[in-house]
This record gives structure tokens, sequence and C-alpha cells, in this order.
């Protein structure tokens, strides 16, 4: 649908501030606001709040900790992602566009997936309630191959920062309705007086989400596809693996030499502590007795809001500090936070303790991911941007989530008072290894720059 297609509008500069906001009120960045929610949506639905759900539901821990391998997904989608940008749909990519095409096929996928979870009682049918999670995440994964690529080619590149901004403004808001919007809607679902787990109630709450993804569908139905992008001729399968594979890794591998494995160390463990420590979160409220209203404000409304927060503060910091010296602070500051959790498992059912903790925990998580994702994107080559991004943030969750599918079992061995403790000592290797990234960065810097290294303001 290449004839449909429409180019996004070019200028020099922004006259001034009001020419430079009025950005955010044209058709692109709305649509970008309404297109971040629809990728929100899915993750809590497949990870946090789904864990909730299941221990409610009775399941144990031990499974729950297994059953978070659902989001491994998430850290395998850079491996079809050239089947996303090149393979057109049969009918869809004729009538609707590249772009739009693969997008409608993901979030139709989300939807029944959602409305399968919705349907289903884990505690009779648990293995229909994994597929159905799974068919989420994978449609997820899918949709933000698309979306990002969507995003990219909508509009020049002065508008690329307010699209972003849009994309994560509606992708935040999506997490608070699917983390607090989802057990709220449970709990005024519930049947006074019957059982603790209501399949009613879930059953409501995630039909509820299943027609949130409304949102996003009706968005692409009336969204003009983007500038079609001519592509260069298809090749054989050993061209596609290393143009798409092979050549960004060797990339970053002769840039980099013997570093490089220094630094995909520091990038496959530095979320661990947080990674690892939160599949077991959900679990531990409804162990500690917290009710789903509990949960949704302070932890999903009020914490989303912390993250927030700690974002901007973590960004501000890179900028005063430098990007190594807020890296080792978000390390830190992760690591400390876990044993906050520690304590709080002392408390029992106490929400003031809670908020505390989750204040804590939340601000610091913003500010290691700021730092973070400023790190990642200093790393990566401009002719592999793309690429090299994915596969790194894809790097940065597969040992994490890993190790976390055990995290139910070692809690049934041990507790959850010495499971946060140890989560909290996942994080000593990420201090070291951010302190070598440092030396390495600081040594470039001071003689000459290999391109992608972040500079240094050591």
């Amino acid at each position: 649908m290449s004839d449909n297609a429409t180019t996004p509008p070019t200028i020099g500069r922004f006259n001034g501030w009001v020419d430079a906001l009025r950005v955010y009120l044209e058709p692109a960045t709305a649509r970008m606001l309404l297109l971040g929610f629809s990728a929100g949506l899915p993750l809590l639905l497949v990870l946090g709040t789904l864990s909730f759900r299941l221990r409610e539901a009775g399941i144990d821990r031990t499974t729950i900790g297994y059953l978070s391998w659902v989001g491994l997904a998430y850290g395998f989608k850079w491996a079809w992602a050239p089947l996303v940008d090149r393979m057109p749909l049969p009918f869809l990519t004729r009538w609707f566009g590249r772009r739009r095409a693969w997008l409608l096929l993901s979030q139709v996928v989300i939807s029944g997936g959602l409305i399968g979870m919705a349907l289903t009682d884990p505690r009779l049918q648990l293995q229909t309630v994994v597929l159905c999670a799974l068919v989420v995440a994978f449609g997820s994964a899918t949709q933000d191959i698309a979306l990002d690529a969507f995003r990219i080619e909508s509009a020049d590149t002065q508008r690329q920062a307010a699209l972003a901004a849009a994309y994560q403004t509606g992708y935040r808001l999506a997490m608070i309705w699917a983390g607090a919007g989802v057990l709220w809607v449970a709990a005024r679902a519930e049947v006074a007086g019957a059982e603790v787990y209501q399949h009613g109630a879930w059953r409501a709450a995630y039909l509820v989400m299943a027609a949130s993804m409304a949102v996003g569908l009706l968005t692409v139905l009336l969204s003009p596809e983007p500038l079609h992008r001519i592509l260069p001729p298809a090749r054989n399968a050993a061209a596609w693996l290393r143009e798409a594979v092979v050549e960004p890794v060797a990339d970053f591998i002769r840039r980099y030499r013997w570093q490089a494995a220094l630094l995909l160390s520091l990038i496959a463990v530095y979320r661990i502590s947080d990674v690892v420590m939160g599949i077991m979160a959900n679990p531990f409220y409804v162990d500690m007795g917290y009710t789903k209203d509990e949960v949704a404000a302070v932890t999903k409304l009020y914490g989303v809001v912390m993250t927030l927060v700690g974002t901007f503060v973590g960004g501000v910091l890179a900028l005063r500090l430098g990007v190594m010296r807020v890296l080792m602070l978000g390390a830190l500051l992760s690591a400390v936070t876990n044993l906050m959790f520690a304590w709080l498992a002392t408390r029992g059912h106490n929400v003031q303790a809670l908020i505390f903790v989750i204040s804590a925990d939340n601000l610091a998580s913003g500010i290691a991911t700021a730092a973070f994702i400023a790190y990642l994107s200093g790393l990566t080559n401009v002719s592999y941007s793309a690429t090299q991004y994915a596969l790194f943030s894809s790097l940065m969750l597969l040992l994490p989530k890993w190790i976390a599918g055990f995290s139910g079992r070692f809690v049934d061995a041990y507790g959850y008072e010495t499971f946060f403790t140890a989560t909290a000592l996942l994080g000593a290797p990420v201090l070291l290894l951010v302190a070598l990234a440092a030396r390495v960065t600081a040594i470039a810097s001071s003689t000459r720059v290999a391109p992608g290294f972040p500079p240094s303001r050591e």
C-alpha cells in the first residue's frame, strides 16, 4: 500500500519554544501516545500481574518462578525482527501497508491471548494459561518491533524526540492500567464472602484488558502508512544471517577487542538484582496479606510515579556527573533496596513500611534504568544502531530471567528474607564490572575515543 504512504513533514529549525512545543499537538505525536499505550499494556499482564493472580489461585512459588520464563520471549525478539522488517503479510500488507499490517496482526494476537487467559482457570488448566501467556508475549514482542519502525518512519529526525516522549508516556500509562487497573477491576468484581481466589473476578479483569487493546487497533486503522522505504532485494539465508546478526556483533568485537567481553558481561548482569527479585514481588505481597487495592495503589500506581521521578533524576545526574558514575550509583542502590525488602519481610502486613520500601526501590530503579539506557546507547555504532541496541537489550534480560526462574524454588526452601538478601548479593559482581568498565572508558577517552564509546566525565 505504498501508494498511500505519507511523507514525514520536515522543517529546518523550530522557531522558539512555542513551535517546539506545538509538535506535541501534531497527529503523529498523538498516535504515538496511543500506540505506546498499546505496547505497554501486555507486559505486566504476562509477568507481574500474572504472578499475583497465580499465587492467589494457590499455585506454588516454585511453579510461578519457572513460569516467569515466558518473559524470555522479549529477550529473543531480535531473532525475528528482520522478518517483521521485510516480509509482507498475505492480503494485509496490500490493504494496510507493511508497518500497519504487522501492527494489526500482533495486536489481534495479543487480544486473543488475553481473552484466552481470561477464560481459563489456572487452578484447572494451568498449561492453557501458560500457552496463552506465551502467545501474548510473542505478539507483544512482535508489536514492539513493528512499532519501533513505524515511529522512526513517521516523522523527520527533529520530531523523533517528541515521538519517543509521547510513546514512553503512553507506555507508562498502560503499565499503570495493566498493574493497578487490573487489580482494581478484579477487586471490584469480587463477590463478598466468597473464597480468596475468584476466577470470575480475574476473568472480568483480563477481558477488560483485552478490550483495552482496541486503543491500539483503532489507532492503526485510522493512521496512514508511513513513508514507503525501498528495500534491497532479498538474498539467501546465509547472507541475511551475516548482515542481520553476525556483522553487528563482529563490528562490536572489532571496536572493543578483548574489552568486548568485559562490556558484554556488564550488560548481561547489570539488572540482575532487580529482575530476579521482581519475579517474587507479587507472590510476596499476596503472602504478606496485602489486598489488591493496597498493591494497586502503592506498587502499581505510586511505584510507577516514583520510577518516572527516578528516571528524570538519573538523566540529570548522568549529565552532571557522567554516565559511569551514575551507573555505579544505580547498581549500588539496586542492591541496597533489595535489602530493604528483606527488612520488609520481617514486618508482616505493614502498609507504611511498604510505601517506604517501594519509594526507595522504584526511585533507585529509575536512576539505574536511565543510566543503563544511556550507556547502551553510547556503546552502539550508528551503522548498526537498531540491531546492536536490540542485541544489547536482549542480552540484558537473558541471564537474569533464566536465574529468576528458580526464584520460587529458592523462596520455598529458604524464605523471603533470605531470598531478598541473596538477590542483593547478586549485585556485588556488578559493582566490580562497572568499576572495570569505567576504567576502560577512561583509558579510551584519554587516548582516542573509539566509535560508540560513551564520553567519560571522570
